[in-house]
């Protein structure tokens, strides 16, 4: 797997990332849900450099310019519910491109740390022999990618599988990294060190999807 991790060069970026941490400005809903999407207005950028392109010409009212534009078929493919805002920022920028959901939860059959993913709804264009961006926000341990990439592939193969995330535990991004095909490319704003008893992101910054849209039963 090739990652990219966007973070290890300064940027803008940074300030989105220290405010979805920060516990005092994540409590704003609304902004940290726009640090998000920014996020993934960055991420989509610097993804957009490793895609294909083909010659092009666009008529001005004083002549033609010749350009390269993009001719990947993109899908869009976000984790619910914790990855919309994410999925939003990247559509931002591949504005055109096709869009699935598919819902991916922790279960604890016995009300432990131990716990299982359950996939539930998958809702989706053909994805064969397109660009699919998996997109999840927090990367911990990596099991939900794994289970919805398993889910996915019964529908059909991609060409190419770009897996966009904000936050990933090296523990996530390795146990990833052994269960994709070798051709992925990973793009991640910034990598944590390890995972707490529970299986979070340590220091991370909490529950993305309670953050952006309200705590859950």
């Amino acid at each position: 797997m090739e990652i990219h991790h966007i973070a290890e060069n300064n940027s803008i970026l940074n300030k989105f990332i220290a405010e979805i941490r920060d516990e005092k400005i994540q409590k704003d809903s609304l902004r940290f849900r726009r640090n998000i999407e920014r996020i993934g207005e960055v991420l989509g950028y610097e993804l957009s450099k490793s895609l294909a392109y083909s010659n092009a010409s666009v008529n001005t009212p004083l002549g033609k310019k010749e350009i390269k534009l993009l001719n990947n078929n993109i899908v869009l493919c976000s984790i619910l519910r914790a990855g919309l805002p994410l999925h939003q920022g990247l559509l931002n920028y591949f504005d055109d491109a096709e869009n699935a959901f598919i819902s991916a939860y922790r279960h604890h059959p016995k009300n432990d740390s131990d716990f299982e993913i359950v996939v539930e709804y998958f809702a989706s264009p053909s994805i064969t022999n397109k660009t699919l961006l998996l997109v999840d926000p927090m990367l911990a341990t990596g099991q939900s990618l794994v289970a919805v990439y398993e889910a996915i592939k019964k529908q059909g193969i991609p060409k190419e599988i770009h897996i966009v995330s904000v936050i990933g535990a090296k523990q996530g991004v390795d146990f990833v990294k052994n269960h994709f095909p070798e051709n992925t490319k990973l793009w991640i704003a910034t990598i944590d060190d390890q995972l707490n008893e529970k299986g979070y992101i340590v220091p991370g910054l909490g529950d993305a999807g309670d953050l952006a849209y309200g705590s859950k039963l």
